[in-house]
C-alpha cells in the first residue's frame, strides 16, 4: 500500500510540473506577435522571382561561356592542324635543300675533275625543282594560317 501511495505522489507531481509547462507554454505563445503572413508570402514571392532572374541569367553566361571555348578549342584544333601541315613541308624543304647540296657537291667535283656527268646535272635539276616545290607550299601553308587569323578579323571590321 505505501508502494501505491509513493506512486500516486509520483505521478501528481509529474501532472503538476507538466500543468507549470503548459503554461508557461501558453504564456509563451501569447507572448508572440502576429505575424504578417501575407507580408511573408510576397517576401517569398519576390525572393523566388529574383532567384529564378538569377538563374536564367547564370543559364545566359553558362551558354556564352560554353559557346567561346567550343570557338577556341575549335580555333586550337585548326592552328594545331595548321602547324602540322606546316611542320610536314618545311621538314620536305629542309630535306630537298639537303639533296640538292649533296647533289651540287658531287656536281662540283665531277666539274673539278673536268668530268661531265649528265646524271649529275639531272639529278641537281630535280633537286632544285624539288627544293623550290617544296619551298613553293611552305610558303602557301604559310599564307593558309596568315589568312585563316585575318579573315575573322576583317569579317568584325
Amino acid at each position: 500500500m505505501s508502494d501505491i501511495t509513493a506512486l500516486e505522489s509520483r505521478i501528481t507531481s509529474a501532472l503538476d510540473r507538466i500543468r507549470a509547462g503548459v503554461d508557461k507554454m501558453s504564456e509563451a505563445a501569447a507572448a508572440v506577435p502576429e505575424v504578417d503572413v501575407s507580408g511573408l508570402q510576397t517576401d517569398l514571392d519576390e525572393e523566388r522571382m529574383a532567384n529564378a532572374q538569377l538563374q536564367e541569367r547564370l543559364r545566359t553566361l553558362k551558354e556564352r561561356h560554353d559557346t567561346a571555348l567550343s570557338e577556341l578549342e575549335n580555333k586550337v584544333t585548326g592552328q594545331q592542324g595548321q602547324m602540322a601541315a606546316m611542320e610536314t613541308e618545311l621538314q620536305k624543304l629542309r630535306q630537298a635543300n639537303a639533296d640538292m647540296r649533296d647533289i651540287n657537291g658531287k656536281l662540283r667535283d665531277a666539274a673539278s675533275e673536268g668530268v661531265v656527268e649528265p646524271e649529275l646535272i639531272n639529278r641537281a635539276m630535280m633537286a632544285e625543282i624539288d627544293a623550290l616545290q617544296a619551298q613553293r607550299t611552305s610558303e602557301a601553308a604559310a599564307v593558309d594560317a596568315i589568312l585563316s587569323e585575318i579573315k575573322p578579323l576583317l569579317k568584325e571590321g
